[in-house]
């Protein structure tokens, strides 16, 4: 959950942005949008997969290229 105390003499205009960096920092944004629509466990595990391969695809990549490496 996220609070936010206004500060004396603050805009409401920074109050606001205070607040939208609090509930980013939070990840509460990220979760609502992954909570939006039901995923099967099985297009979880799908998904999370993939990503492993293509993260192990450019370490690969990385350690071939020592250039890349320098980026």
């Amino acid at each position: 959950m996220v609070k936010l105390t206004i500060r004396d003499k603050e805009t409401v205009q920074d109050a606001v942005r205070r607040f939208r960096k609090l509930v980013e920092r939070s990840g509460l944004k990220k979760e609502m949008r992954r909570r939006e629509y039901f995923e099967k466990p099985s297009e979880i595990k799908r998904r999370a997969k993939l990503r492993a391969i293509r993260r192990n695809l450019m370490m690969i990549k990385i350690a071939q290229n020592p250039r890349l490496a320098a980026m």
